[in-house]
């Protein structure tokens, strides 16, 4: 997937746990695992703005686009 998850540097800048994040943005420690590990297929604007306002941050700090690695292929 070309477009990479920061959720765990912003976690590290804030001094947060997951399961505190999971609690202030409402969803359970796992779909934020899932989110925060890049293995979810979609995110919510809702959350995105939720992680947004409880991480005081960008949606840009929390998602990159990575070109894909063309030199093997």
């Amino acid at each position: 997937m070309p477009i990479a998850v920061d959720i765990d540097v912003m976690l590290a800048r804030r001094k947060m746990s997951v399961g505190e994040l999971a609690d202030r943005i409402g969803i359970t420690p796992a779909n934020l695992a899932v989110l925060k590990n890049g293995r979810a297929k979609a995110v919510r604007f809702a959350t995105l703005a939720a992680l947004c306002e409880v991480l005081e941050c960008q949606p840009g700090d929390l998602l990159r686009w990575e070109a894909k690695d063309t030199a093997g292929e």
